[in-house]
């Protein structure tokens, strides 16, 4: 393994970082290359990039009022 290579552990710990794209371009390359080869962290990463698109998706419906009502409470509260 060089330098450059990165283990299972240390592409999950960054993974989130990875896809909110929060970390540097060598460190994004570098997960990128363990991604072409590995396939279990490759496939963890499309699962939690499928379930952001679709939390984003269903994140558009506005608030009901009662809802509404009841977070400014607890807001107000703060």
């Amino acid at each position: 393994m060089s330098q450059d290579d990165l283990t299972c552990e240390e592409v999950l710990e960054q993974l989130f970082a990875y896809l909110d794209e929060e970390l540097d371009d060598d460190r994004l390359a570098a997960i990128d290359r363990h991604l072409e080869r590995c396939r279990d962290c490759f496939t963890r990463a499309e699962f939690e990039k499928r379930l952001r698109a679709r939390v984003q998706q269903t994140g558009t419906a506005p608030a009901p009022d009662r809802l509404r009502q009841r977070l400014k409470k607890v807001l107000d509260r703060y």
